[in-house]
């Protein structure tokens, strides 16, 4: 009996209630499993999210966030070769499904990871504080808290795990729930990954939800507390971007589109060169993989006129050696398109495109087959040999630029120079990526000033970086994935921007003592708190935000500035030599910055052994005042900001890093150094 999926929805796993659709293997059409498209209460789907997942995950902290991510992620992993099964029914090679199923697993790593670039809170402080007035009462911070509503995700096809993984794994760090709609063509996939994740019991409940189906009527229900994001087609990202929904709540919406993606072959990588071999290489990778069902895929493929033929030559013999067929057939390079339906619509524009670039690779009709002896059909799976179109003319020939054969199809063309080139790539009007092979810095430098406005990423292939390179069509998770105009001009990962995009970011006004106690980051001028004990002798528990030391003071002499000299070796004239200082900044011999505070940590540590386990490093520092020999100096420290850290193992020690406002002020009180140090201190609870 052919299963129907299933969807997770208010905590519970459930059917549709429509007319099912079949969904076959993109290899044999053999009928997979039955999906209900329709008769969801989308309304109570996204008030389940907002009352029960919300909260939940807004009460985390980044770190606990990051570290269910991390769990998940390792879960995952366990279960690969289910999600990989599954896959080949995809049309999905092995290769190809290392990208979707691990590729989508590393995110969740990656995500995982960039908690520690983030505080051991619920929210976070962005940027430097702003003072708004003279007397340094009054002052603002941006802050960064998780939205109260939920992440709507409607993805592709073409990556049923990768697309899903990449975006919870940063609205979930981001404190916020997911309703996941994956495409109905390949949503057998996504159930599966979604059963494990759901089966773990690692996200509090609510924080993920799935429909599988059409998911009309689910933008009817959003407010201005959701985000939603779109992976797909720039006709359908369209008009959802238009939905009245959107438009009269203002919801955050992200666009991800298929984009006409070009990669440039410098004019300096002539026939011979390392970066000739590593360019048509790519371009025959980004064609095949996936079976050219890449939203990154090279779709237009830019050469110097004078080495047009010996890329086309080149290019031939490498997409001759590709392969096709059933995915678990040995030897095979390249599998099935998604299914008939797609296969179809390639077809017509394919067709459309030959009427004036002509087809030099490839047959729209006729492919050859391995894996016959699996079930791989011609005439009932999605098979599609690479095709490789000519357009000898792309200034006048623009269909080249304004049609996108979602496949292994791809464009050759000829430009003159780099300035024409640029021209070119920038006729896509908006790509995702775009690629450029050189080993000349200028012209480098002059291509990527001159497509970086029409591009969201730009990659430069030369020999040095090869080896380790991810490639042309490899968004990462700590760089932003989209692009403007017809990608969509939207961004999705990107790191801690990433993350942002889940947030709500407020201006906060206020004195520096109550900013001080909202954000839990002492801010200059707050109130301090001192203790009759030293702060080093105190545990990172014990340690309060604001809580101060005051050193005693010192006088600057020669002899203090002559001997720094000596053992630093930093003879630089204005601290050695008075009769050099005409025409300076300064009117006698000036202190090493570096004394000033190297002496201030003299000043305010405290020699004993206590909690204090090691100094960390330094975050910044600032020499606002020159000091003079009989300049008396003193310091005072003050507990900015507290970061737990995770411990690695059992043997290790409970600690956190506590980072320490510094300054140091003259005899008239006013500042003449000012920085940020780090020290690791021992946690009292070793547990």
């Amino acid at each position: 009996m052919t299963p129907t999926l299933e969807n997770y929805t208010l905590g519970r796993w459930t059917p549709g209630a429509t007319a099912p659709q079949e969904l076959l293997d993109a290899s044999t059409g053999e009928v997979i499993a039955l999906a209900n498209t329709g008769g969801f209460d989308f309304e109570a789907i996204l008030d389940y999210g907002r009352r029960v997942g919300n909260p939940k995950l807004r009460r985390m902290t980044f770190h606990e966030r990051g570290r269910m991510l991390k769990a998940l992620a390792f879960h995952l992993l366990e279960k690969k070769e289910i999600f990989y099964e599954l896959s080949y029914r995809s049309g999905a090679t092995r290769a190809d499904s290392w990208v979707d199923i691990e590729g989508g697993i590393g995110n969740l790593f990656a995500n995982a990871s960039l908690r520690r670039k983030f505080p051991d809170k619920p929210f976070y402080v962005e940027g430097e504080p702003v003072g708004l007035s003279k007397g340094g009462t009054f002052m603002a911070q941006h802050l960064m808290v998780p939205r109260e509503g939920v992440a709507v995700h409607i993805n592709a096809y073409n990556f049923p795990v990768w697309g899903m993984l990449e975006k919870i794994a940063v609205n979930l760090l981001a404190g916020m729930p997911a309703v996941v709609k994956p495409a109905v063509p390949s949503a057998y996939l996504t159930e599966a990954v979604v059963r494990e994740i759901i089966a773990s019991g690692i996200l509090p409940e609510g924080a993920l939800q799935l429909v599988v189906g059409t998911g009309e009527g689910l933008l009817d229900h959003v407010t201005y507390q959701d985000v939603v994001t779109f992976t797909g087609s720039a006709a359908t990202g369209r008009k959802l971007r238009a939905h009245p929904r959107i438009l009269s709540e203002a919801v955050p919406f992200t666009m991800e589109a298929d984009s006409l993606n070009a990669a440039v072959l410098g004019l300096d990588a002539k026939p011979g060169t390392p970066e000739f071999d590593l360019f048509v290489k790519e371009v025959r990778k980004e064609m095949t993989g996936k079976s050219g069902q890449k939203c990154t895929a090279i779709r237009r493929i830019l050469v110097p006129e004078d080495v047009l033929e010996d890329v086309q030559i080149a290019l031939g013999k490498l997409l001759k050696q590709t392969t096709i067929g059933h995915p678990l057939a040995e030897g095979v390079r390249m599998g099935a398109l998604a299914g008939r339906e797609q296969l179809q619509r390639l077809r017509e524009q394919v067709t459309h495109l030959a009427k004036n670039t002509p087809i030099v690779y490839g047959d729209l009709d006729n492919v050859e087959l391995l894996g016959q002896d699996r079930g791989a059909h011609a005439d009932k799976g999605a098979f599609c040999s690479p095709i490789l179109l000519l357009n000898r003319e792309p200034f006048k020939h623009l269909d080249s630029h304004e049609i996108e054969a979602f496949g292994p199809v791809a464009t050759l063309m000829p430009y003159h120079d780099t300035e024409e080139a640029v021209q070119l790539v920038n006729m896509g009007k908006g790509s995702l990526v775009c690629s450029i092979a050189t080993n000349d810095p200028r012209t480098a430098q002059d291509f990527v000033l001159g497509a970086a406005t029409n591009h969201g990423r730009i990659l430069v292939i030369n020999e040095e970086m090869a080896k380790e390179s991810t490639g042309h069509g490899s968004p990462l998770p700590l760089l932003i994935h989209g692009g403007p105009g017809r990608a969509g001009g939207g961004q999705e990962m990107g790191g801690m921007r990433g993350v942002e995009h889940f947030m709500q970011r407020v201006a906060l006004q206020g004195s520096p003592s109550m900013i001080t106690a909202i954000t839990e980051v002492y801010q200059p001028k707050a109130k301090q708190i001192e203790k009759d004990k030293h702060p080093f002798q105190h545990y990172f528990e014990e340690l309060e935000i604001g809580q101060t030391y005051t050193t005693h003071r010192h006088t600057v002499t020669e002899a203090d500035i002559s001997a720094f000299a000596q053992v630093s070796g930093d003879n630089f004239y204005a601290h050695v030599d008075a009769t050099s200082l005409e025409g300076t900044l300064f009117t006698g011999r000036v202190a090493h910055g570096y004394y000033i505070l190297s002496k201030a940590a003299g000043m305010f540590v405290d020699p004993r052994k206590g909690p204090v386990l090691l100094n960390y490093g330094l975050d910044e520092c600032r020499f606002t005042k020159p000091v003079y020999p009989g300049t008396t100096i003193g310091v005072t420290l003050t507990v900015k900001e507290k970061i737990g850290q995770e411990k690695r193992d059992e043997t290790d020690v409970a600690k956190g890093i506590v980072r320490w406002y510094v300054e140091v002020t003259d005899q008239t009180g006013e500042t003449v150094a000012v920085a940020t140090i780090l020290t690791m201190v021992k946690k009292k609870n070793q547990e």
